[in-house]
């Protein structure tokens, strides 16, 4: 018997994965392939286009063969991808620059100007998109000042979904989502924004054309396809970006449903009607179709700041006999606040040049101690991003997390904790993948609507708040803003 299967391609910081799921959202097979980071100079942060080119063609050919599919059986591939990245190209479409990515900060004195600027808050205003060192707005701003020479020689300027499409099928296309992640699209409009590019010195005829998440791709390159052990007439579909996808994915279309995703990095999000905008510029507005965008604030201090402190104690076990440690620690970790704005930070605080900090150490104090406190510290700052979240959207009706920190159980758990709310937990891990999987359905008319993942979820654990932690949370937050607030005079 025949099987219905669909792929989701999700390019994101650290991997290219593809994953082949069934009607319903449950893993058939998936792939990974790791991507390198390049620092050639402090600040800067790039990837090669061709490198993670190269990753997503491995790991779509791995996956294929490991679903032992037959051609027929895999419907439609759907693309998530990591928002804010810029590559210069050529006429030819060959890349003059490696790919900024999101966390490259050599933006960090154009943005602060911007910021400071009139012009930079109508900008905000108009596309959604902070005024922060992440976007190709501000990097652009960066090349243009510079006279960086790979922006002088640019024919096209493209994110590496862009990339992607323009080797693989020939095409110049951007879907609203990355789009709107530039910070050069009008969020209300759906169109490039013409203060935006007048401002980076950029022409509409080097940027791509703006289309639907649905958007289809049927004449997949001939030897790529080959390659992959697809047909070339296998429909791609464009898909939107990793943050988006990862609240389709969850399920978390509906008002008052919000998605957490911690990975690297992380994000907390919220689908909402329309595009309504931040007026103080704490939250970013991100469109994903005519009508509906998502709104949220994404944090630089995920994984990364537990990894950082793991570096940082040269603790040689793996990240589970790390965490094993903490799990005996009561919450407040005795008297330690850690402020985990280790790689700067975005929301709250939209401050490249914030740094983390331990408060309250004393000498009885060990390892696992500031292990809690790290743990507790991520939290913190999602919680706080949240009530910037809740200004817009209203109070969360329910709360899903994703990304690797939500393979650990006692990091959801404290989650809960300071949310005062129940978790839920997809089985998969996978749910970026899945929202682009489901939108690549609706993109052949496989499946109705967005909102019909709903009732095609993968299996979810729900991890329960204790309201006893929930009360010395609360109190242990109030001193963890007020030390924010204190500390923001120092950053600079």
């Amino acid at each position: 018997m025949k099987r219905k299967l669909v792929i989701g391609l999700d390019i994101g910081t650290t991997s290219a994965k593809a994953v082949v799921f069934d009607m319903k959202g449950k893993l058939i097979a998936e792939a990974e392939e790791m991507i390198e980071t390049y620092y050639p100079r402090a600040d800067w942060v790039e990837q090669s286009p061709k490198e993670v080119e190269a990753a997503c063609l491995v790991a779509m050919k791995q996956v294929v063969k490991k679903a032992n599919a037959d051609q027929d059986e895999l419907l439609a591939t759907g693309i998530s991808c990591a928002m804010h990245s810029l590559i210069c190209m050529d006429e030819q479409f060959e890349p003059l620059s490696n790919m900024l990515i999101w966390s490259d900060g050599r933006s960090s004195k154009q943005a602060e100007e911007l910021m400071q600027s009139g012009q930079g808050k109508e900008i905000y205003a108009r596309t959604g998109t902070p005024i922060h060192p992440m976007t190709p707005l501000m990097k652009l701003l960066w090349m243009q000042e510079n006279n960086y020479e790979p922006y002088e020689k640019a024919a096209y300027f493209m994110t590496m979904k862009e990339y992607l499409l323009q080797k693989w099928f020939g095409k110049r296309a951007i879907d609203y989502a990355m789009a709107s992640s530039t910070g050069l699209m009008n969020v209300k409009e759906l169109d490039w924004d013409s203060a935006a590019l007048a401002a980076t010195g950029v022409k509409r005829e080097q940027l791509s054309t703006i289309v639907a998440p649905t958007e289809t791709f049927t004449s997949l390159d001939a030897q790529i396809a080959a390659e992959i052990g697809i047909t070339s007439d296998h429909p791609f579909v464009i898909g939107a970006a990793d943050g988006q996808l990862a609240n389709l994915g969850s399920g978390a279309t509906a008002p008052g449903e919000v998605n957490i995703s911690v990975g690297t990095s992380g994000a907390i999000r919220q689908f909402v009607q329309g595009a309504p905008v931040n007026e103080v510029m704490e939250t970013f507005t991100y469109a994903f179709s005519e009508e509906r965008s998502i709104i949220g604030g994404p944090t630089n201090n995920g994984g990364i700041a537990l990894q950082w402190f793991k570096d940082l104690i040269e603790f040689t076990g793996t990240h589970d006999e790390l965490l094993a440690g903490a799990e005996d620690i009561e919450p407040g970790a005795e008297g330690i606040i850690f402020l985990p704005y280790v790689n700067g930070e975005r929301a709250p605080l939209w401050n490249q040049k914030a740094r983390g900090n331990f408060f309250g150490l004393s000498i009885g104090h060990k390892k696992e101690h500031m292990t809690r406190a790290v743990l507790e510290g991520i939290a913190f700052n999602i919680y706080q991003i949240s009530k910037s979240l809740e200004k817009m959207a209203g109070e969360s009706k329910k709360i899903s997390v994703n990304g690797g920190l939500s393979k650990s159980e006692l990091w959801v758990q404290i989650l809960a904790d300071i949310f005062g709310s129940d978790i839920y937990i997809s089985d998969t891990h996978h749910n970026a993948a899945w929202g682009a999987a489901w939108t690549a359905l609706v993109g052949i008319d496989e499946a109705d609507n967005f909102d019909g993942i709903k009732e095609n979820m993968p299996a979810e654990k729900v991890i329960h708040s204790n309201k006893e932690n929930h009360e010395i949370y609360l109190k242990i937050f109030e001193k963890y803003e007020k030390m924010v607030s204190d500390l923001m005079v120092y950053f600079n």
